[in-house]
């Protein structure tokens, strides 16, 4: 490793970071292993270039092959999705996904106009207009909410559109774990003249391994990061209706980016082509196949599932009746070498920071080939670490074992 003869410090680190993650069992739904060949092209030459601008409309030269690259991954965002370039336009150069939700509001709403969206606390993200981030500060929220099973009410979100008519409402979550019915949404912002953005982030390799539906051509833009389900490097891409890309594009630059980062979309086109590959199917299935079977697992040791279930890559877990928090129950995983993530759940009484939730998600284990099998046991753990505290050592080795059999690759 050449950072080794140049920098002890860092080469330690990264070899600590290295043992952690192999040794652990990562849960968090928004995490997953990218491929060694995503890695390679992250780490390319393409990290030197400036890129100012769009494929061949560039403020630099030396743009032959990264005109090309970015062009050839723009086509392969489309080929994925089955989207035509006269209907559809995609830009890859977003740095990450709250920088392209931003962009996309800025570009079609003007400051004070009325977004609406789901609560943070009800599994929303915080770019949706959380009063912390820009997107509640610039502009008027407007809430829909979960009902009290946990679930999307479309009559009670088509109701309160007609009530506040919103400029822009904004479907796809970070701790839902149902499908989501984008047609729905797509016909509710019809009847109010509102735009529809899906940030798909957290389901795209769902919907391109054909598990999850699909939000074209409902909605009017689409964002999604490209790290979660899809597995590949922290980057994101916004696709949108063609008769509104001039608008988008010129948010992302020079509205608020200034080049973009080559070698980031160099390896977003390996994930792409992997993507593309029939064992990505395969892939999808055995995602949401884990997360059921581990839900099922935990219920029936008395674990309370919000919405009862999961369609998708995660499980939100109300711990009320385990007597535990959120916070607590993460903290005592760790330590037993599972990692997950607090989380609040919909009506939490208590605060973010030591919240009600515990959300888990299967995309990271799968890929390093764990199946049902490994479900149950990680249930079976799960369990244990929380009702019987002193069984942390115990289940740490354990766990490790289990790891040992999955190598990460």
């Amino acid at each position: 490793m050449f950072v080794e003869k140049t920098d002890s410090q860092i080469a330690k680190l990264i070899k600590k970071e290295e043992r952690r993650q192999a040794e652990t069992l990562n849960l968090i739904a928004s995490e997953n292993y990218p491929s060694k060949a995503v890695r390679e092209a992250l780490s390319s030459i393409f990290v030197v270039k400036y890129a100012e601008g769009r494929p061949y409309k560039r403020y630099y030269a030396g743009q032959e092959f990264i005109d090309k690259l970015e062009t050839l991954v723009e086509e392969r965002v489309r080929k994925i999705f089955g989207l035509g370039s006269k209907k559809w336009a995609v830009n890859v150069q977003p740095y990450s996904g709250s920088p392209a939700n931003y962009a996309v509001l800025r570009a079609l709403l003007k400051p004070g106009e009325k977004i609406m969206s789901l609560p943070l606390s009800h599994g929303g993200h915080l770019t949706h207009g959380a009063r912390p981030s820009l997107s509640g500060q610039d502009f008027k929220v407007v809430n829909y909410f979960l009902n009290k099973d946990g679930l999307l009410d479309y009559k009670e979100i088509e109701k309160i559109a007609k009530k506040e008519k919103p400029k822009l409402i904004i479907c796809g979550f970070t701790a839902y774990p149902r499908k989501i019915d984008f047609k729905k949404f797509g016909e509710i912002s019809k009847k109010v003249k509102a735009y529809l953005l899906a940030d798909i982030s957290h389901i795209t390799g769902l919907i391109i391994g054909g598990v999850h539906p699909n939000p074209f051509p409902w909605a009017d833009v689409v964002m999604t990061t490209t790290h979660k389900t899809l597995r590949g490097p922290r980057g994101a891409i916004i696709i949108c209706k063609k008769e509104l890309e001039d608008k988008i594009f010129k948010k992302v630059f020079p509205g608020l980016q200034g080049g973009p980062h080559g070698h980031t979309i160099c390896a977003i086109g390996v994930a792409l082509k992997e993507a593309m590959n029939p064992k990505f199917k395969r892939y999808a299935s055995q995602i949401v196949k884990n997360a059921k079977i581990l839900g099922d697992e935990l219920k029936k040791y008395g674990f309370n599932l919000i919405s009862g279930g999961t369609d998708n890559h995660l499980v939100l877990v109300d711990l009320t009746n385990k007597n535990i928090t959120g916070k607590e129950t993460q903290i005592l995983l760790e330590k037993a070498g599972i990692v997950t993530n607090k989380n609040t759940i919909p009506y939490d009484p208590r605060p973010p920071f030591n919240p009600s939730g515990l959300r888990l998600g299967t995309p990271a284990i799968t890929t390093r080939g764990m199946k049902e099998k490994e479900m149950e046991k990680i249930a079976f753990w799960i369990n244990e670490v929380i009702s019987n505290p002193k069984s942390v050592p115990k289940i740490k080795k354990q766990v490790k074992k289990l790891c040992q059999k999955f190598p990460i690759l």
